[in-house]
């Protein structure tokens, strides 16, 4: 089924990505490598459709975590987010907490919007990716919403759109506010994140990029004629 022939009213979300939800995803680390390094902050963002095709920044969820037992934690990483594990404020949960209801409200977009799975949208996607996929493991979750492997990463996109790959840099040729004050906070950075997204699909939607439009058909006799010649 397809917009184009008339099987749908109009332009759904689960079309849209066939039968994919995007949700932005942001973390904050304590290094770099998913294996040994902690967890410390994770947000994701909904997507919503409106009956116009046009897509927008849904519902947030945002958990600071705890480290994992061992886990590595880089003075230079957490000089970079300015953010103190040992903080008693941070109102921190495990990573078993914040996973099961990150998944939970994945898995509640996913019925609202008839989705077969979730794709992680993120600013240099795989990095995210990765740690969400560490921390499952460890935490023996079974029930990951997300593809495996697939990812839509807003670097390539705005640096498709806007010929820029940081997101700051994008998200003021995109003209989204962006407050450097603010960044490096998971809940913030995704939520930039996913206006930056959600502009670039709505603009290429504008421009006339989707739906495609209809593929040609042409006369059985043209195509025989303009067979190649062997």
């Amino acid at each position: 089924m397809s917009y184009q022939d008339g099987s749908h009213d109009g332009p759904t979300l689960d079309l849209r990505f066939r039968g994919f939800l995007p949700v932005v995803v942001d973390v904050e680390t304590g290094g770099f490598n998913p294996r040994t390094d902690a967890l410390l902050e994770v947000a994701a963002v909904m997507i919503d459709m409106d009956s116009k095709g046009f897509v927008s920044p849904g519902r947030s969820i945002h958990y600071h975590v705890e480290p994992f037992r061992g886990a590595n934690l880089e003075k230079a990483a957490l000089d970079f987010t300015g953010i103190d594990p040992d903080n008693p404020l941070r109102g921190a949960v495990s990573e078993h907490e914040a996973l099961d209801g990150i998944f939970k409200g994945v898995r509640r977009a996913l019925k609202q919007y008839d989705c077969s799975r979730a794709v992680l949208v993120g600013h240099n996607a795989f990095f995210d990716h990765d740690f969400l996929k560490a921390a499952a493991g460890r935490c023996d979750i079974k029930r990951d919403p997300f593809h495996p492997f697939s990812c839509f990463d807003t670097v390539t996109l705005a640096g498709l759109a806007f010929g820029q790959t940081v997101l700051a840099k994008a998200c003021d040729m995109a003209g989204i506010p962006f407050d450097q004050r603010e960044a490096h906070s998971a809940l913030y950075d995704a939520q930039r994140t996913a206006e930056l997204f959600c502009t670039i699909v709505n603009r290429f939607r504008q421009v006339g990029g989707w739906p495609p439009p209809a593929p040609i058909e042409y006369p059985p006799t043209l195509m025989a004629n303009n067979k190649p010649k062997r």
